[in-house]
């Protein structure tokens, strides 16, 4: 299920007038849904998503585990788990995985014990970790969500998720509102905290929240390149509440500059595209106008960066942050084999001015609109 997630973009059959095939366009409809909020906190750090009595506060930085389902390097698991203890140390201290990503709700759960032993009370009550339940399309009965949520609990130890992020392959298969259902009996029960979204369009989440589904976010893919959560998305989160956890915010790497003034058409001469997201990635390049325009983005990110004395990944992320919609951005984490701890705890303090502003858009607009090429914000994971 895994090896589905890395492949976005290579299974989308496109039209040739770029429409999404087997796509309706949808009229977005918000009158009868009950609007909800986010609280964001004084420090900028943290953030509360909401909705009615159910409410989580996550730093606005999420620090993103797909990486330990391989493909980047094999980390020790000692080292995976230090890892995780200095980004909490540093302020970091949410953390999103889900049950397919290997190990990651086993690291979650060695990490969270060493922090329940090695670290203050007052750290602990902190920590938060998100994670996704991606289940196949079998008929969603109450002991079949409930037996995997138990799973999850288990293999993170604790009594109760503090985010159940929900994912759906079909949508026409309508078993996704059955399984909601369930999620949110559990929650009920207090074996979740909060229940959310991941990959799900904007029509498929105003179906959701006019069956009162009570989630506080949906999480999307989201950057310079991919800017689809800012259209449709974005006018229903405005009427709602609903909140934008978003990732594949620096593209895997690609908005560094590490990729900055290269050539990649020539073997060799340039940084290996050797990890699958950057090969995911990649292809939302091609699909966006290509790699000479992406240098165009990145020139103008570098003045930026230089200006404040900032990287190229802060200054991205930082833009998709200052988003209304977005409660929070994911930055990936290479456990026990990199880190970016001073350039992410960097966005927290950055403060584009409308000169920024106005040279990044300008930049974006270059490429072509995703929403017309790819369709709507989780398109990419349908099934044509």
């Amino acid at each position: 299920m895994s090896d589905l997630l890395r492949h976005s973009l290579s299974k989308f059959t496109f039209s040739p007038n770029g429409t999404p095939t087997g796509r309706e366009k949808v009229t977005v409809k918000h009158k009868h849904l009950r609007p909800f909020q986010c609280v964001l906190t004084q420090d900028n750090r943290s953030i509360v998503v909401k909705n009615g009595n159910d409410s989580l506060d996550i730093c606005r930085v999420v620090n993103g585990m797909w990486q330990t389902s391989g493909g980047w390097g094999r980390a020790d698991r000692d080292d995976a788990v230090d890892a995780m203890l200095k980004y909490v140390d540093a302020g970091l201290a949410t953390f999103d995985m889900a049950d397919i990503y290997g190990p990651a709700e086993d690291l979650y759960g060695i990490f969270i014990n060493r922090v329940r032993r090695e670290r203050p009370a007052e750290l602990l009550e902190q920590v938060r970790g998100l994670t996704k339940w991606v289940p196949p399309p079998v008929k969603m009965t109450s002991s079949y969500v409930r037996d995997s949520i138990n799973v999850s609990r288990k293999r993170m130890d604790v009594e109760s998720l503090d985010m159940l992020q929900f994912h759906w392959w079909d949508y026409s298969n309508p078993g996704y509102l059955d399984a909601l259902k369930h999620l949110t009996d559990l929650k009920e029960e207090g074996k979740i905290k909060t229940v959310a979204l991941t990959n799900f369009d904007t029509e498929r989440l105003q179906i959701i929240l006019e069956n009162e589904v009570p989630v506080v976010s949906n999480q999307v893919q989201h950057s310079l390149v991919d800017m689809r959560p800012q259209q449709r998305m974005a006018e229903l989160c405005q009427h709602t509440g609903v909140k934008l956890i978003t990732y594949g915010t620096v593209m895997g790497g690609l908005l560094s500059e590490k990729f900055l003034d290269t050539n990649i058409a020539i073997p060799f001469a340039g940084p290996a595209i050797n990890t699958p997201s950057l090969q995911k990635y990649k292809r939302m390049v091609d699909a966006w106008g290509g790699w000479s325009l992406f240098q165009g983005l990145l020139r103008t990110l570098k003045q930026v960066a230089s200006k404040h004395g900032v990287s190229i990944a802060t200054v991205a992320v930082k833009y998709i942050l200052d988003q209304p919609a977005v409660a929070g951005s994911m930055v990936g984490v290479r456990l026990g084999l990199a880190e970016h701890i001073q350039d992410t705890n960097a966005i927290f303090s950055l403060v584009l001015d409308e000169d920024d502003v106005n040279s990044i858009r300008e930049a974006t607009a270059k490429g072509k609109d995703l929403l017309k090429v790819i369709g709507d914000c989780g398109d990419e994971y349908r099934r044509a």
